[in-house]
């Protein structure tokens, strides 16, 4: 199977997967897009990183993730993510804002810090030649990990910022339940937001570890197809990553993962 050129293959996916295995796997099917993480970047080093992918033909559409700035010394740790993103090339680093800070129930004060961290981080971001990309997660991760719940509260955060220096996710993990998606994939279209678009189903039941309980593209409920019909109308035509946290998928060998992820990507996202 010949991948489509815009299909990408987030490195989570195949997580166990090494680098080098990932990016001479996905030149063999004719992938020309992988989506990077810091760990796994991290130990193979950002310059090696980039000089493999690159010497393959393949691009890396992003790096995840900065953000969780509820964290101390979290600005410092984003500042150092914007700067791995540009050693990869890579256009976008992706945001995911954090949760409550421990002991607090003050949920308003905790997306205020998100505002303040975006107003340093952003121009320091333009610097490098380097896109935040703000990813709102289900709101099931609001204490813990993302207090960014909806699109349109990204876009708002965005809003203040350059359009080139801060952006947003979509992703059809995280935003398949909410009523106004449509209607903000479309403001993301209108105010030039739209930064990197993520596929991944949602099935039920949820594992007891829910963080890996992602669904393999069609397994689930998600209008898949839908979803990236509403990014194309925006005139977004960029890469779509597939991002499944799924427990089975990673057990299963590189190749024979990416082979279904191929041909379910073809069948329920084209």
């Amino acid at each position: 199977m010949t991948a489509d050129p815009r299909f990408s293959l987030n490195q989570w996916t195949t997580r166990h997967w090494p680098l080098p295995d990932l990016v001479s796997g996905c030149a063999a099917e004719g992938v020309r897009g992988v989506g990077l993480w810091r760990e796994p970047v991290a130990e193979y080093g950002p310059t090696r990183a980039a000089k493999l992918v690159r010497d393959a033909g393949l691009a890396v559409t992003s790096l995840c993730r900065g953000g969780f700035f509820q964290r101390e010394g979290a600005i410092a740790e984003n500042r150092r993510a914007i700067e791995e993103t540009a050693a990869l090339g890579a256009p976008v680093l992706v945001l995911v804002s954090g949760g409550l800070p421990d002991g607090s129930r003050d949920i308003d004060g905790a997306r205020a810090r998100v505002a303040d961290a975006l107003a340093e981080l952003a121009p320091y971001a333009g610097e490098h030649g380097v896109r935040l990309a703000i990813e709102p997660l289900h709101p099931m991760f609001a204490s813990d990990r993302c207090v960014v719940a909806t699109l349109g509260q990204a876009l708002d955060l965005a809003a203040p910022h350059p359009a080139a220096q801060v952006g947003v996710v979509i992703d059809t993990y995280h935003l398949w339940w909410d009523p106004a998606a449509y209607a903000d994939i479309a403001r993301a279209g209108r105010e030039d937001r739209l930064a990197i678009f993520q596929v991944a189903d949602w099935t039920t039941p949820l594992p007891e570890g829910v963080l890996t309980g992602r669904g393999m593209l069609g397994d689930g409920c998600v209008e898949l197809r839908r979803f990236r019909e509403a990014v194309d109308a925006t005139g977004y035509d960029g890469p779509i990553e597939v991002e499944i946290f799924n427990e089975d998928l990673w057990a299963t060998p590189g190749e024979k993962a990416l082979t279904l992820t191929l041909s379910r990507f073809a069948e329920h996202v084209l």
